[in-house]
């Protein structure tokens, strides 16, 4: 009967440990809190330059500067919102976002170099403080497409000519956060993807893309030539909701399933141990 009751125990303990083993591994990061940033493509602070023919699809803000040179050279879809309320709401919202981005944990690090790797969903940073890209990275979502990168930089970040952002396997730009301490830089004919989110500028140097948002807190943002779109993420966003709500209820199930079968074991073996 002891022998019956010890295998009782290991069993539950194996449970125990797989449910933690579940909990732990599977938990993902919740959504990040957007807010009014949502219909934007472009925010600066100080001012807005632009070079050339360049395309956005998105709103375009500027708070509280008031210099927006080179307007009349961009075709865009969306408003523009020069130093009013909406580009006030927005610029309170960003910093929301900022800040939600910034403290998001555990926290992995890796080189500051991101070409030639392959990331899964997380959040990262490098011991550098920087992360650059030459040539391309590539994130893969594992079939999850509400999966979510988050970038974390101390610093800058600065990709080289012709560099890529590469997304697989049901990844998306608008599950991509590039937090920047300082400024963000993308290089010639590069094809960058995810929302930046940089504390003071961001560059676009001539005709690089982005798929997603270029939103800088206090600095400029400067435009040469470029593409930058965020409607796919306008179209289907839905701000400040848990991306992980039906995989938290699954596990939560999952928990309670084997705690059941658990008690159901160590119930059948005592009211063994006393017919003994």
């Amino acid at each position: 009967m002891q022998n019956f009751l010890n295998r009782i125990l290991k069993v539950l303990a194996s449970l125990f440990v797989f449910t933690f083993f579940v909990l732990t591994t599977t938990a993902a990061q919740s959504a990040i809190k957007i807010g009014g940033t949502r219909s934007f493509a472009i925010m600066a602070g100080s001012t807005i330059t632009n070079t050339g023919s360049t395309v956005v699809y998105g709103d375009i803000g500027l708070f509280p500067g008031t210099s927006f040179t080179g307007s009349a050279d961009i075709v865009h879809d969306g408003e523009v919102y020069l130093t009013d309320t909406d580009a006030s709401q927005a610029k309170d919202a960003l910093t929301e976002a900022y800040n939600d981005v910034a403290g998001r944990t555990p926290v992995t690090i890796i080189a500051t170099e991101l070409g030639g790797q392959t990331l899964l969903p997380g959040v990262y940073a490098s011991e550098s403080g920087t992360f650059e890209i030459t040539g391309t990275m590539t994130l893969d979502a594992q079939g999850d497409p509400d999966a979510i990168f988050i970038f974390q930089m101390a610093s800058t970040l600065v990709t080289a000519a012709n560099s890529k952002v590469n997304l697989i396997n049901k990844a998306t730009s608008c599950e991509v956060y590039w937090q920047v301490g300082s400024s963000a830089t993308v290089g010639t004919d590069s094809r960058f993807a995810g929302r930046i989110y940089a504390s003071e500028s961001i560059t676009l140097n001539n005709k690089a893309e982005v798929l997603g948002q270029v939103l800088a807190m206090t600095g400029a943002v400067t435009l040469d030539d470029n593409v930058v779109s965020s409607q796919l993420c306008i179209a289907s966003s839905v701000d400040d909701l848990p991306n992980t709500s039906d995989n938290l209820i699954n596990q939560i199930l999952l928990a309670g399933s084997l705690l059941m079968i658990g008690l159901s074991l160590l119930y059948l073996a005592r009211d063994t141990y006393k017919k003994d």
